[in-house]
């Protein structure tokens, strides 16, 4: 195991002529999605899932303790291109920078860039919070400052601009990102962001953060015990703990700890480190339906009857009636099940993308989207799924399983990507889309027919603001 477990990062040590780096580094040390595990081949419980997800996992390359390594596509060594380095999904507890959904050889191609992919610690290995117990906190962000360090220091090597990076990332990625725009030790490393599906307005609370420690450390026998124990006793203490399962917040990841993490990223307000940083941001419309679906099947039965009690739970609130109102006034002809995944994807990722862009656009150039193309897979039942911007951006047929095998998306997709080019290259995405602002509040719908929306989804936005925020 490796010697400075639970500890920051340290560089890596020189090695004398040339490296073969033909093949992907070790994954991080993980529990696997059980769609994805090989263990549950058979179980068909686990088939539509597996289906959606076809194609996204990397099951050749091993998975290790000692991960932080980077990937590298380039059109060429030569010239000095923007440099757009990816964070993966998978929230703090997952993924792979080597995931065949964002391998970078495509956005490089067509969009003359330098892409970097990287694996950092997850889950209990890199947002277990010490902090408490004289040791560390927020050491897989860390892992990500030291990698982007090294892009400081080498991509020149490999075609690009060090002076021209943009960190951008989805879900777990997009949160990531956020994170990064709020640490003192990553400030200059990266100079535009773009954030997909994720809204990181607020840290874990360090309160939070040690309870799921003391019972992490009880589990393992003590602080003492942390650097022997077993990879599989880590990851079992971890599962132990719920993390990501309905109704259980947030317990493993970045945590204000006033030195690697300050302040919340964005609540109340950017951060000061934020400003002057360029942003791109925006959701789905129908995130939840992908997340919770596959568990749930019966969210896309829901009646009239069960509505009000499916989004109570949801949003954690006494009476959704005013809620559903406002939906249901501005959508007439949605069905109950598409007014729950609607109200619950703006709840989890919408409207806090909204929040994220009113507090940043204080400071920098905010550049908003939603993307709301209706995937045809599985009859149109998932609408614009959680994942569905990932093919948009890295390759238009990479993942048929959630866009569907025909061409109705291939148009949109090169939108996108020019759109995700163009900010890397520039700091805005070109075309006839403004800049966000509080006031007209211009949005980038992308769908069969993309324009720009000042102010879209008003009364949807005004009655996700009376809920309590999300932590």
């Amino acid at each position: 195991m490796p010697p400075h477990r639970f500890q920051p990062p340290r560089p890596v040590a020189t090695w004398a002529g040339v490296r073969d780096v033909a093949r992907f580094a070790r994954q991080a040390a993980q529990l696997l999605f059980p769609f994805l595990d090989p263990a549950l081949a058979d179980d068909p419980f686990h088939d539509a899932n597996r289906a959606f997800h076809a194609g996204v996992a990397d099951p050749v390359t091993p998975y290790g303790e000692d991960c932080l390594a980077l990937n590298v596509w380039t059109p060429s060594a030569n010239g000095a291109r923007p440099v757009m380095v990816w964070l993966h999904g998978g929230g703090f507890a997952s993924g792979s920078g080597s995931w065949g959904v964002w391998t970078g050889e495509t956005l490089a191609a067509l969009q003359d860039v330098v892409v970097v992919t990287l694996n950092h610690r997850l889950n209990i290995f890199g947002y277990l919070s010490l902090l408490d117990h004289g040791g560390s906190a927020n050491v897989g962000m860390l892992d990500i400052v030291m990698a982007l360090e090294w892009v400081r220091d080498n991509i020149a090597r490999f075609g690009g601009d060090p002076g021209n990076v943009t960190l951008f990332g989805q879900s777990g990625g997009g949160m990531k990102t956020g994170t990064l725009m709020a640490m003192p030790a990553a400030k200059g490393l990266f100079h535009k962001a773009i954030m997909q599906s994720c809204p990181p307005l607020l840290a874990v609370p360090r309160e939070r953060a040690r309870e799921v420690a003391d019972r992490a450390l009880h589990a393992l026998g003590g602080v003492d015990a942390l650097q022997t124990a077993p990879v599989a006793a880590l990851l079992a203490a971890f599962a132990a703990a719920g993390e990501g399962s309905p109704g259980v917040p947030r317990q493993f990841g970045p945590v204000v700890d006033s030195v690697t993490l300050p302040r919340h990223p964005f609540a109340p307000d950017a951060s000061p480190l934020a400003a002057g940083i360029p942003l791109l941001i925006g959701a789905t419309s129908d995130e939840i339906t992908s997340l919770q679906g596959f568990r749930d099947p019966s969210i896309i039965t829901i009646t009239d009857a069960e509505l009000p009690a499916r989004v109570a739970g949801f949003c954690a609130i006494d009476d959704a009636s005013a809620l559903i109102g406002a939906y249901r006034a501005a959508r007439p002809d949605r069905s109950p099940a598409q007014l729950y995944a609607a109200i619950a994807s703006d709840r989890q990722f919408g409207f806090g993308a909204i929040q994220l862009a009113e507090r940043q656009s204080a400071h920098a150039p905010v550049f908003a989207y939603r993307l709301e193309w209706q995937s045809p897979v599985a009859g149109g039942r998932f609408g614009a799924p959680h994942n569905l911007c990932l093919p948009m951006i890295f390759g238009r047929d990479r993942a048929p399983g959630v866009t569907g095998a025909g061409t109705g998306h291939h148009a949109l997709a090169a939108s996108m990507q020019n759109a995700w080019g163009a900010f890397a290259r520039t700091g805005a995405p070109g075309g006839n889309w403004p800049a966000f602002d509080v006031k007209d509040r211009a949005t980038m719908m992308f769908d069969a027919e993309c324009q720009v929306v000042r102010d879209p989804n008003f009364a949807e936005r005004l009655a996700q603001a009376a809920l309590r925020a999300r932590i």
